[in-house]
């Protein structure tokens, strides 16, 4: 479980968060939504301690990461698996390696064990025997698939994922939906989603969390957005599903 607990940020004279609360619970999707500006990347950043807040706290399983040094936040950071936007491959390297890089940097695993593991990881994304594979040969679904493979190598308690289905198309945006779901399930992780995409939030919504302004302005799930009674959730879901016909 993931806490984050009156976090305000503020950039210079600039209030970016405010006051902002949320629980993310083992075994579920929590997809955080907002306009671009609202303030849910910086959110995120906070809360994987790449921005410091500058009130509240964020706690991993009652843990006070806010107040952790740098050493002792490390041991938390080797909980954590991360999917960027862009994948955010190495060019150089192959599906093989990309996947065992994190196991080169935290593991003391030998190349057996890396491989072995590596193996698990491409089957759990559907890329069995694409180890020889480079990034310049994949879809952009297979690099996403590829990323969520090296985001589960160090076998996670936490996941965290910054718009997943960013440039896919939307057969392919529900198959890394379906996964970030199944694995999130299986594994038993918590998984934080930051997103756009309304297709995700009625997929794998179990929490949603609606920036707005800096502020955490509504929360519910999947099934109660669409009522929601707040306007500018309604203006967001209405200008998505727009967008959504407009690009078809």
């Amino acid at each position: 479980m993931i806490e984050v607990r009156n976090i305000s940020k503020s950039f210079g004279e600039k209030q970016v968060l405010k006051n902002v609360s949320l629980v993310a619970e083992q075994g579920k999707t929590t997809l955080v939504i907002g306009a671009s500006g609202s303030g849910k990347t910086v959110l995120m950043k906070c809360i994987v301690g790449l921005e410091e807040v500058n009130s509240g706290g964020i706690f991993y399983n009652e843990r006070n990461f806010s107040e952790m040094n740098t050493k002792q936040r490390k041991g938390i950071r080797k909980e954590m698996g991360m999917l960027f936007q862009g994948a955010a491959l190495f060019d150089s390297q192959s599906v093989e390696e990309n996947v065992a890089f994190p196991l080169s940097m935290f593991t003391n695993m030998t190349e057996e064990e890396k491989t072995e593991r590596v193996n698990f990881c491409l089957k759990k994304v559907n890329l069995e025997n694409s180890n020889k594979l480079h990034p310049s040969e994949l879809s952009g679904g297979m690099k996403k698939r590829v990323g969520i493979a090296r985001a589960i190598s160090l076998s996670p308690k936490y996941l965290f994922c910054d718009e997943p289905n960013s440039g896919l198309d939307p057969l392919t945006s529900h198959v890394i939906d379906d996964l970030i779901k199944e694995i999130t399930q299986e594994l038993n992780i918590t998984t934080i989603v930051n997103t756009h995409d309304m297709n995700s939030v009625m997929n794998i919504g179990d929490k949603v969390i609606f920036i707005y302004k800096g502020e955490k302005w509504w929360e519910g799930n999947s099934a109660t957005i669409l009522h929601a009674d707040n306007k500018e959730v309604l203006e967001f879901v209405g200008t998505a599903k727009m967008l959504k016909e407009l690009r078809k």
